[in-house]
């Protein structure tokens, strides 16, 4: 990862696109955003800016943040500091309507609240996340999730897991699943891994993480794996695809993971389920067979169903990862079509940046950065843009960025829901 790019990172998240002007005021219109995450509140944020009665839809009363929940598992960081609240939007102007969406009606451009009523809009935005497809491992489910912890959802799951990894004896066995693409924070797993497996070496040297994937390939490989033979040879075990990593079964009464090739017995268990969009994107209409939801590169506008446009971890947007700058630059992207539209101009092609951190141990930071455009009706790599850290990087780098990690993270929550 370039310089330039951690400037725009870390110097207010200036992910939006490259070169854009702001967003122009006065865009007027009513729009309603559903989901109170990274996207949907920045999108809320910068449409008040542009002018638009903005209300936000958010079931919960405040949100808690999935990056550097890995690091609540194993103790580095309190769940405290994963929590926030709306408090800052309404300060803003934004009217946040505590109520679950239940229903969307695009021809009317109406959206159905669980507590009754409805809120009409021009345009729509959906951020609403993932839901996990609990029916895709057998003997895996909601009750399951409760012995076999999938954390994948930042709140009590998190809690869990990090009670089950801290009451484990030494000498235990802890088996991760990990899901087939795509699925929210691509490199999140890997991540998980290498804190599990530092927990494990520092606090329980006779135990083991066994980790099986569903794929041969992933976010960051090289880096994650060198660390992993450097740091690790003793306490974290790989199994690829190609070498038996696909969960076939859980047993959460047996605590045993099936592959095709063999059983694990596991001490803890963290089961990660394939995963689609959240259930108001089907609602919509706007989520297609693959469980998500495909737009337009430049406006984010569904290709299903006119005036919605999906933002985030939902979107189908091609080669940007599901993460939570990816979130925050989509919706300013959005937020930007949005108010173009409502003013009745044609929204300009964009440029996007995603950049997103690992730990794979306390102050050993690795990172990848892309930049994206539309290019054939999809948002496409920007030959030559982005990158990964160095491979051979000195310790003070890797220390830097678990540095710049902390720094990004501080940035873009106070930005978000400061």
């Amino acid at each position: 990862m370039t310089r330039t790019t951690r400037r725009i990172v870390l110097g207010g998240l200036a992910g939006l696109a490259l070169g854009r002007p702001a967003l122009a005021e006065g865009a007027g219109g009513r729009v309603v955003i559903v989901g109170g995450g990274f996207g949907g509140a920045s999108a809320a944020r910068a449409l008040r800016d542009a002018g638009a009665a903005v209300t936000l839809v958010e079931a919960e009363p405040g949100y808690t943040a999935c990056p550097f929940s890995n690091e609540v598992i194993v103790g580095l960081q309190p769940m405290a500091a994963q929590r926030f609240g709306y408090e800052g939007l309404r300060a803003a102007g934004i009217a946040v309507v505590q109520d679950r969406a239940t229903g969307i009606d695009g021809a009317r451009r109406s959206v159905a609240l669980a507590g009754g009523g409805s809120l009409a809009y021009d345009r729509l935005i959906l951020s609403p996340g993932i839901a996990l497809r609990f029916d895709a491992i057998p003997g895996y489910n909601e009750a399951a999730a409760e012995a076999m912890p999938h954390a994948w959802k930042a709140g009590a799951q998190t809690d869990l897991l990090a009670r089950q990894l801290a009451a484990m004896p030494d000498g235990g066995t802890v088996v991760m699943a990990v899901p087939g693409n795509p699925y929210r924070c691509p490199p999140g797993p890997y991540e998980r891994a290498s804190l599990i497996a530092w927990l494990l070496k520092a606090r329980k040297p006779r135990s083991k993480l066994i980790v099986l994937d569903a794929k041969d390939t992933f976010s960051k490989q090289k880096l994650f794996q060198a660390a992993w033979t450097a740091l690790y040879p003793d306490h974290l075990e790989y199994v690829p695809l190609a070498e038996g990593g696909q969960v076939t079964a859980v047993d959460p009464a047996g605590m045993t993971v099936r592959t095709d090739f063999q059983d694990y017995r596991a001490d803890v268990a963290c089961i990660i389920p394939p995963q689609r969009a959240a259930p108001i994107a089907a609602a919509a209409g706007v989520a297609d067979r693959s469980g998500w939801c495909p737009i337009d590169p430049v406006t984010f506008e569904s290709r299903l169903v006119p005036g919605i446009h999906v933002i985030g971890d939902a979107a189908i947007a091609g080669a940007m990862p599901k993460s939570a700058f990816s979130a925050n630059a989509q919706a300013k992207v959005c937020a930007q079509a949005v108010a173009d539209l409502l003013a009745g101009r044609a929204p300009a092609a964009p440029k996007l940046i995603n950049t997103c951190y690992s730990l794979v141990a306390p102050g050993y930071g690795i990172s990848v950065a892309g930049v994206y455009h539309p290019a054939n009706g999809v948002l496409a790599d920007v030959e030559g843009a982005g990158g990964t850290s160095p491979l051979d990087a000195p310790a003070a780098v890797r220390a830097e960025e678990a540095a710049e990690a902390a720094a990004w993270y501080r940035t873009i929550t106070g930005e978000v829901f400061g």
